[in-house]
């Protein structure tokens, strides 16, 4: 049987080949990581990577695959020209970065449509996805994150992300599940208890297996953000929680995870950590044991 990947957001304080060992460190065998401060738009990557030395401690800790995290301040929904002209040319930087660390894709969150709907900015967004892969490397990938819903934050409702995979019509964009968002967006993680759907979402059926199913996403689904919720199911509360210290049942991870179709996804944390210093040892050994049947 095949040893699962589970890892963690890790810091890249120092060099970005310290990620590898600082993975390792926590007992991770994949990675997340920031190409520059998530809070400015203008990150040098080029002139700090040591791309040789990368490669070298990542083969040497075993350290696959490696996502990266765009920006904070991207919003691709905005009603400010000139905000979705900074964040295509970040995340262009973003896609760039990723394809010269051989990465397996930049996660985004895309930002928020501040009310004015999803049908009134969709085509926006979908038009700068199709900007950004036009001008970026081919073997980079763009994955969307799935919003908690929180102030107007676009594809919290799964069929948003369904659309742009139809519109943008790319093979190098996917997505990625966030269990905490899902949570908190209404999704039930575990087997339906509530038997409806949460009522802001009319795609969701009240359950993320079946919300996944019926909008045909499990192909372009690469990587799952494993993160308990501090806010109740259905909140819109976007605030991760170190596993089984929030609200989100052991049983309900464990159903989630460890259904066929998710077995071959990554698994990354996001979570605070013990000493509030981000995913810890701790934390990857609980989600290893909520995965406890399928480690070798």
């Amino acid at each position: 049987m095949l040893q699962r990947k589970i890892g963690a957001h890790v810091s890249t304080a120092g060099g970005y080949y310290k990620v590898a060992e600082r993975a390792a460190a926590i007992g991770a065998n994949c990675a997340q990581l920031f190409s520059s401060s998530p809070r400015v738009w203008h990150g040098a990557w080029e002139q700090k990577l040591d791309l040789a030395k990368y490669r070298a401690e990542m083969e040497k800790y075993g350290i696959e695959p490696v996502f990266t995290h765009a920006l904070y301040l991207v919003n691709l929904a905005s009603a400010n020209p000139v905000q979705v002209e900074k964040s295509v040319a970040a995340l262009k930087q973003e896609l760039r970065f990723d394809s010269a660390i051989g990465g397996s894709g930049v996660i985004v969150h895309l930002g928020s449509h501040l009310g004015k709907g999803w049908t009134a900015v969709r085509d926006q967004v979908a038009q700068a996805i199709k900007a950004i892969l036009v001008d970026t490397p081919e073997n980079s990938t763009f994955l969307i994150e799935n919003s908690a819903g929180q102030n107007g934050k676009v594809c919290s409702d799964l069929s948003e992300i369904r659309w742009l995979l139809d519109q943008v019509a790319s093979p190098r964009l996917g997505w990625c599940v966030d269990t905490c968002h899902a949570f908190a967006a209404g999704f039930e993680l575990g087997a339906k208890k509530s038997g409806v759907g949460h009522p802001k979402f009319s795609a969701c059926p009240g359950n993320l297996v079946e919300a996944i199913d019926d909008l045909n996403l499990w192909a372009t689904l690469r990587c799952i953000h494993v993160n308990d919720s501090k806010g109740d199911f259905g909140s819109g509360i976007d605030r991760h929680e170190n596993l089984l210290e929030g609200k989100i049942p052991a049983e309900d991870f464990q159903s989630f995870l460890n259904q066929p179709k998710t077995k071959d996804l990554p698994l990354i944390l996001e979570v605070p950590g013990i000493k509030g210093e981000g995913p810890d040892a701790e934390n990857i050994s609980c989600l290893k044991d909520l995965v406890r049947e399928n480690i070798t």
